[in-house]
């Protein structure tokens, strides 16, 4: 079917259950950010491949409501569809909603599958269509009508990590989980979201591609812990364990009805990672307490043992991103090499080392004006070959047993131009001060976010992202509930977290540049004033200094430049050939 034949089957199935617009979110019943391919419900609908976004489909219309990174994405993929862009003003902002309260008559019907939505989203839909007396249903799931050969759930084998490498066993943790249930007073918490559950039972798996996790549930009583999931996944020892710990183990399907039969006098639901079906199913004589899971903000704050594996990981990431940069330097000049070509490359790079399980996301190789969409990722219609001129911007990680890595870094291919070479030192100097910050306990993401857009304002220039997210270990690349982004005013940098610095420039239709490390959170001094933080370095990849413009950096930002492109050589040299380091030792020479 083409995406026009699959909107007239959604509208014909519309038109059947009598309802006048319908909603499809990008999401899955564990509000995932990544989805296994039966809840790519989007692409499928649409063509539209990125991450984030909404489709809102009536009778004479079908939009994509989507945010700035995927504008231009966006545009390309609807084309011919049947679907337009609708350009949200606000990242995250339920502004389909207020479009349909506009746009549809009183009596109307607007429904989606509840499954797909979190309830905070289910919620915004009803504040705004509820007073203009537009009838809301979050319980029809029209795709699985139409769509045909839907794929199936994932069947790939799951299992369990040792506390010699997660550094706390599955006991403590739900101990820990419900400690912070009795502060609550909930005797009860439903756990819908996949790496909350792997971080929770130490449980690691391959459901979703580039995170390592598994479909399931977990539902944690005063003294009984339950396990949705398909059984079949787990072998004996597995079992075993979980049993040892106080899992009990049942099948992936009945999670939805224990929720509607438990016994329990209050459950604590997060609202924006749980799914309105499943907040739905909660009984009405069970009290709901809304808040957010324990375990992510438990998960967000690394301990000893993940920061040790997280450095080694590091370790093996910088290895594998030398020789590929050494590697692209020497090939590039052939004319032969595309985007593609390149991220496959650099995925073996990767792969040849220790441990390596499969990439953090896909890789974003964007030259020139590709370089500009942030979540810009190949494809054989885009796909570009590289010549010896202009900027490659290489956004990537990996998944290793011991540890998560992100790291974006810019390259010229060859002649950078003076605009070029102010606008990536700008962006450098916002990732120094950003990882230079020593800032008080208790410091949101926003006053970072702030402090790193500091010199990048002073010129008049900005990016439309967020500065920095958080990352798992040996888990989702993009992990809450920390952020580093302007909207992130409630959640505090704490010791341990892990976390990106990646500010940004962007010149549509020419060349994007983004400089990105992933730093550690760590208390620094306490004195009169207060108690005082900084942040530790981990990324080991060398930043290239023949696009920087020495004279806009002062001094502090040139010793950290120096310092850290030694530091990188320092820590790699050893794992690399002669050949390797002396190209690596090359590269790194103080500027």
């Amino acid at each position: 079917m083409t995406h026009i034949a699959r909107l007239n089957a959604i509208r014909a199935a519309m038109a059947d259950r009598g309802i006048d617009a319908y909603i499809i979110p990008s999401s899955d019943p564990h509000i995932s950010e990544y989805l296994p391919e039966r809840y790519r419900c989007i692409a499928w609908a649409s063509g539209f491949t990125g991450s984030a976004g909404t489709l809102a489909i009536t009778k004479d219309f079908a939009g994509l409501w989507t945010d700035s990174r995927y504008f231009v994405q966006a545009n390309e993929q609807l084309a011919g569809t049947g679907f337009a862009l609708v350009k949200l003003k606000a990242q995250g902002a339920a502004e389909y909603a207020s479009w349909l309260a506009d746009t549809l008559p009183a009596g109307s019907t607007v429904a989606f599958d509840g499954s797909l939505a979190s309830l905070a989203v289910a919620r915004a839909v009803e504040e705004a269509l509820t007073p203009v007396d537009i009838r809301v249903d979050g319980h029809v799931d029209l795709l699985d009508v139409v769509w045909e050969d839907r794929p199936s759930l994932p069947a790939a084998k799951a299992y369990l990590l040792h506390e010699q490498q997660t550094g706390e066993s599955i006991e403590d943790k739900l101990a820990r989980v419900r400690t912070k249930l009795k502060e609550k007073y909930a005797s009860a918490h439903i756990v819908s979201t996949l790496d909350d559950l792997a971080w929770l039972l130490n449980i690691r798996g391959s459901d979703v591609q580039c995170n390592p996790v598994v479909l399931g549930f977990l539902l944690i009583a005063d003294r009984q812990t339950t396990l949705f999931i398909d059984a079949n996944k787990l072998g004996e020892s597995d079992r075993a364990r979980l049993q040892q710990a106080g899992v009990d183990v049942q099948t992936y399907e009945d999670a939805f009805a224990a929720v509607r039969k438990l016994d329990a006098t209050s459950i604590l639901i997060d609202p924006k990672r749980t799914c309105f079906a499943m907040y739905d199913s909660v009984p009405p004589t069970t009290k709901i307490i809304e808040d957010i899971n324990p375990s992510t903000r438990l998960k967000a704050v690394k301990n000893k043992v993940e920061i040790a594996h997280t450095r080694g990981a590091m370790l093996k990431d910088g290895v594998a991103l030398t020789r590929f940069f050494k590697w692209l330097e020497e090939e590039v000049s052939h004319g032969k090499l595309t985007e593609i070509d390149i991220a496959d490359r650099l995925q073996q790079f990767r792969a040849a080392g220790k441990d390596f399980v499969d990439i953090s996301f896909d890789t974003i190789a964007g030259y020139l004006e590709h370089g500009a969409l942030p979540h810009y990722k190949a494809t054989e219609q885009s796909n570009a070959t590289l010549a010896p001129k202009g900027l490659l911007l290489v956004d990537s990680g990996g998944q290793y047993k011991d540890g998560t890595t992100d790291v974006t870094r810019v390259v010229s291919l060859g002649n950078p131009t003076e605009r070029e070479k102010e606008d990536y030192t700008i962006v450098l100097k916002g990732t120094i001060e950003g990882s230079l910050a020593i800032f008080p306990s208790g410091t949101r993401g926003y006053q970072i976010d702030a402090i790193t857009r500091r010199p990048i304002w002073e010129t008049l220039r900005n990016y439309g992202h967020g500065t920095g997210h958080g990352v798992g270990f040996f888990l989702n690349v993009h992990e809450g509930p920390h952020t580093f982004n302007p909207s992130n005013v409630d959640i505090a940098v704490e010791e341990g977290m892990i976390t990106s610095i990646e500010p940004g420039l962007y010149r549509e239709g020419e060349y994007g540049i983004r400089i990105e490390n992933l730093v550690l959170s760590m208390a620094l001094e306490a004195n009169q004033f207060g108690a005082f933080m900084h942040f530790e370095t981990l990324t080991l990849c060398y930043i290239a200094t023949d696009l920087v413009e020495k004279t806009l950096l002062d001094k502090k930002h040139i010793d950290w430049l120096n310092a850290y492109n030694a530091w990188v050589y320092k820590s790699l040299a050893e794992h690399l050939t002669t050949e390797e380091a002396a190209w690596l030792e090359e590269k790194t020479r103080a500027i």
